[in-house]
């Protein structure tokens, strides 16, 4: 074995070919060596010329989206308004300008209600063109503490709807041009803004007390309501949801995309929004988790047509390519493009603020939760009216109930649900399981009218303001005690519900020579 490396390695061709391959590595070695050190010398100096944070060089760290966090453009007039701005969130501004800017707000709500206004902290998630118009006409109103809560960018696209977006904002976080903005218009009004994404693990913070820039004497403050201006299904549910379990007053706007008639939004409860997908498929998940109502919401019950815009389809390519969903943003968000009148957000956005206001105020809101979509609802309680009446008919004598005919139309019904009693029981105040019933047994008994009888018909007198509505529970407790019973309303309810009810009947009677 020796003697055969012996002859190998003594040719002339072996030692070239060493001595070849022995100046390739070296000179491999030299060139990586000498790239790595020119690398280190780069970076050294890079490092050098960065200069070290300070008032006039500050840092930005990006979002974990991978995205620069860079402010608006920003001049002197917008230097100036933040310097303002810092000075009167510490409450170094005049409280006779405060009220002078708030002074319509003041009268409208009296002091009481401004005072608990300016006191309220509201959190607004999604500053889109639903947000930023809700945010904008709470800080106007005078709520004085706002967090917003948003991870995105405003994009040249935003421009049509956004309510305080500027071209210069463009590329900026919406929560920064929100602050800047307002600080702008309501300098007193502390903006906490927070460039993060709602989910799973950050809502607990974002959702949490209010801790920023708190004044001498000040504590922690827990939210009085908060905003869902979302349009993710999935991050929407999870807002409502956390809401829901831990009873924080929410409110959701659902979608206004592909919307156009102003006419046709309605505000109540989500157990009621029609002709909205978004709500629809919210609502079915949230029932899945239990949840079945007791959320109010803006919707539009605006139905599709021909002619009308609608969600703009993928392209063939992309779905060819498969895998359709990766083309989003973010795992679970929409990646269609959805066509949004600029006038519709700006509503829904001004519909939830007015909401927030009056409630936080103490302003009787007995505004109608719309009977458009409800028919279902009017007949089914059209029917159980009929069924009852029958019901004590019969119970009246042994009369016999067949083809029995009330005097209410659903119309009628209509009329009673929305607009004299406003779609809520007039003992409870709840809004679900509804059903009209005679508020007192009548003085002749439950007979059928003699008068309609001579012409073959079986009528049964029932005036519209001897009507109330109330849950159908409440109706099984009343026809038992007081229609069917011995007791009268006034034994069995409190001055409160007793009042109410001759408030509601008593307008109708008003009102009852117009009809």
């Amino acid at each position: 074995m020796s003697q055969w490396l012996q002859r190998h390695t003594s040719t002339t061709a072996f030692q070239i070919g060493l001595a070849a391959t022995l100046g390739a590595v070296a000179a491999t070695t030299v060139i990586f060596t000498a790239t790595a050190v020119h690398r280190r010398r780069a970076t050294e100096e890079l490092k050098a010329s960065i200069p070290e944070i300070s008032r006039e060089h500050r840092a930005l760290q990006l979002t974990e989206y991978g995205g620069a966090s860079r402010p608006t453009i920003t001049n002197k007039e917008d230097t100036r308004a933040a310097q303002i701005a810092a000075r009167a969130r510490k409450g170094d501004y005049d409280e006779e300008l405060i009220l002078e800017q708030l002074a319509r707000n003041r009268v409208f709500l009296k002091d009481e209600g401004l005072a608990k206004l300016r006191g309220a902290y509201v959190i607004v998630v999604g500053l889109g063109g639903v947000g930023s118009h809700c945010v904008a006409a709470l800080a106007r109103s005078g709520v004085s503490r706002i967090r917003v809560v948003d991870f995105d960018q405003v994009t040249l696209s935003s421009l049509n709807r956004h309510a305080l977006a500027t071209l210069a904002d463009v590329g900026t976080p919406k929560v920064n041009c929100v602050r800047k903005r307002l600080e702008q218009i309501c300098p007193w009004v502390r903006i906490d803004e927070r460039n993060e994404l709602l989910g799973s693990r950050s809502i607990e913070g974002l959702l949490g007390k209010w801790d920023f820039e708190l004044r001498e004497g000040e504590e922690d403050k827990e939210v009085d309501w908060v905003v869902d201006a979302i349009d993710n299904i999935d991050t929407k549910v999870e807002l409502l949801k956390y809401c829901a379990i831990r009873g924080i007053q929410v409110i959701s706007a659902m979608g206004a995309g592909c919307k156009s008639d102003p006419t046709r939004i309605q505000v109540g409860d989500i157990s009621t929004s029609v002709e909205d997908p978004l709500s629809k498929a919210t609502r079915r998940r949230l029932r899945v988790m239990g949840i079945n109502s007791g959320i109010p919401v803006v919707f539009s019950t605006e139905k599709p047509g021909e002619g009308k815009a609608e969600l703009l389809p993928i392209a063939d390519e992309e779905v060819q390519r498969g895998q359709v969903d990766k083309l989003g943003v973010l795992p679970e968000f929409r990646v269609r493009i959805l066509p949004v009148l600029g006038t519709m957000p700006a509503i829904f956005g001004y519909t939830v603020a007015n909401h927030v206001i009056c409630s936080i105020a103490g302003y009787p809101m007995d505004y109608r939760t719309g009977e458009k979509g409800r028919e279902k609802m009017y007949d089914a309680i059209l029917s159980a009216l009929l069924g009852l009446e029958e019901r004590l008919v019969r119970s009246t004598n042994g009369q016999d109930a067949v083809g029995l005919r009330i005097p209410v139309s659903r119309d009628d019904v209509a009329y009673l649900i929305e607009e004299v009693f406003r779609g809520k029981s007039v003992i409870s105040g709840l809004s679900t399981r509804l059903a009209l019933i005679r508020w007192r047994k009548p003085a002749e008994g439950f007979k059928v009218d003699p008068e309609y009888e001579k012409e073959g018909q079986k009528m049964i007198k029932l005036p519209l303001t001897d009507l109330v509505l109330v849950t159908k529970e409440e109706a099984q407790k009343h026809e038992k005690l007081v229609l069917k019973g011995d007791m009268d309303p006034e034994a069995l309810y409190d001055n409160s519900i007793l009042s109410q009810v001759k408030k509601r009947l008593d307008e109708e009677r008003a009102y009852e020579r117009y009809r």
